[in-house]
């Protein structure tokens, strides 16, 4: 399985999202793997906390490797690392992953990075991808490389005009690049149940026939010291609501 978490408007939660749900997939005895694609590193130091600065080899290594072609080119695994949780491991992003970019473009390694997943899934039961808040060759990397695509919304009507545009690109992806590429659902991150708009609009994408997934993440200042301490809800309070809500939302995707 090779799910990413994609929204191109930021502040929606997609590392928080992709971190917890990959910690439950490891906690249920699955080996995981989190590919953290965006620059700011938010995934990164979700898991490994203070540490993940001083990691290396990362994610911006492998990428510079396939531009310099070379006999001795270091397999995808010499670029993951263990994390302190069994059955996760982590594929770190770094700052300077940006700065390649251009360079990526122009060589056309667009369908690398899918290559590279067909193999790493021979080791890895679970692959998760944190992407960036844009439409970019990470992202458009990341879509053509997986079968499923989650897109976190958070409930105002920017995020319902973005998520217009977001899902017409995912249709271009599927139709140019990626045939197998499902949309998984759309996952209401900060929902606040007692409050009208956000209830309003969930019904709303709901009754055009958008697939809007029955289990919501609620807002809850515990995902901060969830951030604080670099522990997965699962790991931090297994019975807090929000951790409760997580696992919903896992069982809902992969039941």
């Amino acid at each position: 399985m090779k799910r990413v978490i994609f929204n191109q408007k930021g502040g929606v939660g997609k590392s928080t999202i992709t971190v917890n749900l990959a910690a439950i997939s490891a906690s249920q005895g699955k080996k995981t793997l989190v590919i953290d694609m965006d620059p700011q590193c938010n995934a990164s130091r979700y898991l490994m906390g203070a540490a993940a600065g001083d990691l290396a080899p990362t994610l911006a290594d492998y990428f510079e490797q396939t531009l310099n072609f070379s006999l001795f080119t270091k397999p995808a695994t010499a670029f993951i690392h263990a994390t302190r949780f069994d059955n996760l491991s982590l594929m770190p992003s770094h700052p300077q992953i940006g700065e390649l970019q251009s360079k990526l473009e122009s060589r056309h390694k667009i369908y690398k990075l899918r290559d590279t997943l067909v193999e790493l899934s021979k080791q890895f039961e679970a692959i998760y991808i944190d992407t960036p808040p844009a439409y970019n060759f990470f992202t458009l990397s990341a879509l053509i490389a997986c079968e499923n695509c989650l897109i976190p919304f958070d409930c105002d009507d920017f995020s319902r005009q973005a998520l217009y545009t977001l899902l017409a690109n995912v249709r271009e992806i599927q139709e140019d690049h990626n045939d197998k590429l499902k949309v998984e659902g759309i996952v209401v991150n900060q929902f606040q149940a007692r409050a009208a708009l956000p209830v309003k609009l969930v019904n709303e994408l709901k009754a055009e026939g958008l697939p809007v997934l029955d289990s919501c993440l609620s807002s809850s200042v515990k995902i901060r010291e969830s951030h604080e301490q670099s522990l997965p809800m699962i790991h931090l309070d297994a019975r807090h609501k929000l951790a409760r809500e997580y696992l919903a939302l896992y069982e809902e995707l992969n039941g």
